[in-house]
């Protein structure tokens, strides 16, 4: 494949990530990899994004600053932590495409659960150590093999129903942190080649340009239409993983 067509399909995924991080939470940014996956080996993809996401974190970090839930926070990272863990010492015996059909399942399970049960409305559910803690370890496992971390997050914080302010700087702290800590054992795993870090530094400038414009998408939505944006995100990403790996 050639350069120009690698970059005609991968700056709209860069783009589509920058966006979903600035305005929608993540919920578009699982498609980044499967997209980039297309035209490159699946662990090559995802060595390509993960400083492009690191960027696109830190971009939106000035908009969403101080804004984010610690109580939910404090749940979440060290099951993260652990998450990434496992990621690291299962990278070269797991199955890429087990784990795309997995989080893929799951995704695709839990919007049309939260579809059926939207029929008759729910009180917000209160923040819960076990399950934020499960949720989060499995998002900080999938995240690091794929950056499809974005699903199993939305799942503890969407029914809880917080102000969209305060979900998205939620999401935004959580990933910042959790890529972060990523790029270490990246590295260590050979990860950064000097091909792959120039299609990163060429393809950020994007990632930044897709944060704002989700910033001023935020703000002209709803509070209704904000979470069945993100649960459409949901429902595109887990059947785009679907497809991916089947």
């Amino acid at each position: 494949m050639s350069l120009f067509e690698f970059f005609l399909l991968a700056l709209p995924a860069v783009l589509l990530t920058g966006l979903s991080k600035g305005g929608f939470g993540g919920a578009l940014a699982g498609i980044a990899v499967p997209l980039m996956a297309l035209m490159v080996p699946p662990k090559q993809a995802a060595a390509i994004m993960l400083p492009i996401l690191c960027v696109a974190d830190l971009a939106g970090l000035k908009k969403f600053y101080g804004k984010w839930d610690a109580a939910n926070l404090r749940i979440m990272i060290p099951g993260a932590l652990v998450g990434v863990l496992i990621g690291t010492l299962t990278f070269e015996m797991m199955s890429e495409r087990f784990i795309g059909l997995l989080i893929g399942g799951i995704t695709v399970g839990f919007v049309l659960l939260n579809l059926l049960a939207g029929r008759s409305p729910r009180p917000p559910a209160p923040a819960a150590v076990g399950k934020g803690s499960l949720l989060s370890a499995l998002a900080g496992f999938t995240s690091f093999v794929t950056h499809a971390g974005g699903p199993p997050i939305m799942m503890y914080l969407l029914p809880q129903q917080m102000d969209k302010v305060r979900y998205v700087a939620t999401i935004n702290l959580f990933f910042l942190l959790t890529n972060a800590v990523k790029l270490v054992p990246y590295g260590m795993l050979g990860q950064f080649s000097a091909e792959n870090l120039l299609a990163s530094l060429a393809l950020a400038p994007f990632a930044v340009v897709g944060v704002w414009l989700g910033v001023w998408l935020q703000d002209k939505v709803n509070h209704e239409w904000f979470y069945r944006i993100a649960r459409l995100g949901m429902l595109a990403t887990g059947i785009q993983l679907i497809l991916q790996n089947l």
